[in-house]
């Protein structure tokens, strides 16, 4: 199982993108608050569009309790400033994958706690972020390559008969 945990998601649209993401793939959303909108708001449901009751999500008041109620086991986050790429991360048991804010990424006490566990998808340097959807996506993926994309079908509709 992913989990994808959101650390003050700003963006209705990219948290809506998120859960789409998770409802596709049978991974966890996690908020850490404070959050940038309201979770019922129009916004974020058309952009996870009818997956909604897909997602498995818990809303936690702060890092703290998150922390508190999960420890640091199979923690890794994601930030642009990571010292390794997102590759050289084990994913395969049942990674707890953060991400920050939109507007400023994980905070600095919490990215130096944890900087052995800090990786980053590789961009070119002028470039100052992917999109916070984009990075879960790729994360999420990763994660369930690593696993052997369990509980997920294979084949689509043109797979040989």
């Amino acid at each position: 199982m992913v989990n994808l945990v959101l650390v003050e998601p700003e963006i209705p649209a990219n948290t809506g993108n998120i859960a789409r993401t998770c409802a596709a793939t049978r991974s966890r959303l996690h908020l850490v608050k404070p959050l940038g909108f309201d979770i019922s708001d129009k916004a974020v449901k058309r952009a996870g569009l009818d997956y909604w009751p897909m997602v498995d999500i818990t809303v936690y008041e702060n890092i703290e309790e998150f922390l508190s109620l999960h420890g640091d086991k199979d923690l890794w986050l994601t930030t642009t400033k990571a010292p390794r790429q997102y590759t050289e991360a084990d994913l395969s048991g049942e990674p707890w994958i953060l991400f920050g804010k939109e507007t400023a990424g994980l905070p600095l006490w919490l990215r130096e706690r944890y900087r052995d566990r800090c990786v980053r998808l590789p961009m070119r340097e002028d470039a100052r972020s992917l999109n916070l959807s984009n990075t879960a996506a790729v994360m999420c993926y990763e994660a369930l390559r690593q696993q052997g994309f369990p509980g997920l079908s294979g084949t689509g509709e043109m797979a040989a008969k």
